[in-house]
């Protein structure tokens, strides 16, 4: 399986984070044998059955739904907490791979996640919620810690601000932030995302408000990252997850 490198995100940049600090997070992995488990993308706890993630995780995302596990309970992408086999995927119907619109999915899992200390729901943004510019967010997931390093074994997680939309789109391309994007990053660079783990939450007060979508470099304060805007699709997660 093909991963657009464009849009695969690491984390750059942050510290080991612990389940405790975020219990709602979840490494999706993948394995095209069904054996060797890797992760993928991250994704956020919304029930006892449902976690938000990105579509772009796939190239074909309904093709691969046999071969994704879902990890939740532990900081270790690879081992501990419960592993959940996917059943379903729940797509956004108008998903834009070109501009990454509605870059938004819902994966269903077989077997019940039972809530604990390190393993509850998030809540997220609804249709209201206001987030203003150069507001602090944690961006959270497995990934890389520099542009050459392999993926993180362990979560982890790093403070960025919001970023101007305006100026998202100069960096971008107008074509390319919409309105349903919301960017975050450090203006001098060195934290942030970074070129495998999309679909990773994006935190506001401990309140889900984006869902990790793409980037361009490792932490370079002239590319924010792009997240989907989770207020904008509050109801469609309601109904869905």
């Amino acid at each position: 399986m093909a991963i657009p490198e464009f849009y695969q995100e690491r984390i750059i940049g942050g510290a080991v984070a612990t389940t405790s600090e975020y219990p709602y997070s979840a490494v999706v992995l993948y394995a095209s044998n069904n054996v060797n488990f890797l992760p993928v993308c991250g994704g956020a706890i919304l029930n006892n059955r449902s976690i938000l993630t990105c579509l772009s995780c796939w190239n074909s995302p309904n093709n691969h739904v046999n071969q994704m596990r879902a990890r939740v309970g532990s900081v270790n992408a690879t081992a501990g907490g419960s592993l959940h086999v996917i059943s379903r995927l729940i797509a956004h119907t108008n998903y834009d791979a070109w501009n990454q619109d509605n870059n938004i999915g819902i994966l269903r899992v077989s077997s019940i996640i039972n809530f604990g200390t390190n393993v509850r729901p998030i809540q997220i943004a609804t249709s209201n919620y206001v987030l203003a510019d150069s507001q602090p967010v944690w961006a959270i997931g497995w990934g890389r810690t520099t542009a050459t390093s392999q993926n993180s074994e362990q979560l982890r997680a790093v403070q960025i601000r919001t970023i101007n939309q305006a100026r998202c789109q100069e960096a971008y391309g107008i074509n390319f932030v919409t309105l349903n994007h919301l960017c975050s990053g450090w203006e001098t660079g060195g934290r942030g995302s970074c070129l495998g783990d999309i679909g990773s939450p994006l935190i506001h007060n401990n309140i889900l408000v984006g869902v990790t979508a793409y980037t361009f470099g490792c932490g370079d304060g002239n590319y924010p990252s792009v997240y989907i805007r989770v207020s904008r699709y509050a109801t469609w997660i309601q109904n869905n997850a």
